[in-house]
């Protein structure tokens, strides 16, 4: 078992103060990992810092994490699970955003749960057979 970690996590822990050691650690102590589309997400909120000084902040917590997590690619094998999530969760009516079903589908093709704030569960609560934790700072 492990965890995808999703950005929705990355901000409430960055928010919080906390560090990913205990956050885990209260988690479960699961293996977690870091999907690259979140990698992209953190990037651009480091970028988009109100000062050079948050940005360079905000960097080294992203540094540190991934020096502390694998990185996971959107390979083959998950683009084809996320393009099956898509079309059930369009079917049904019940979409999710793009990115965040990158995420699921990384998740679901590991066969890890997804570590999320809690702003964002509800929605991951909608693709099924997946398992949410809420990050708890």
């Amino acid at each position: 078992m492990g965890l995808v970690i999703d950005t929705s996590a990355a901000v409430a822990v960055e928010r919080a103060g906390a560090d990913w050691d205990s956050v885990l650690v209260r988690a479960g102590g699961e293996a977690a990992v870091l999907p690259a589309i979140v990698y992209a997400e953190l990037l651009v909120g480091a970028s988009m810092a109100g000062s050079t000084a948050s940005g360079a902040v905000r960097r080294g917590r992203l540094a540190a994490l991934v020096g502390r997590v694998p990185l996971v690619d959107f390979g083959r094998e998950i683009a084809e699970r996320w393009a099956d999530l898509f079309a059930d969760l369009r079917g049904r009516g019940d979409a999710i955003p793009a990115n965040d079903l990158q995420v699921a589908a990384t998740a679901l093709h590991l066969g890890f749960g997804v570590l999320v704030g809690d702003q964002d569960e509800v929605h991951f609560r909608r693709v099924a057979g997946l398992r949410v934790e809420v990050a708890a700072p």
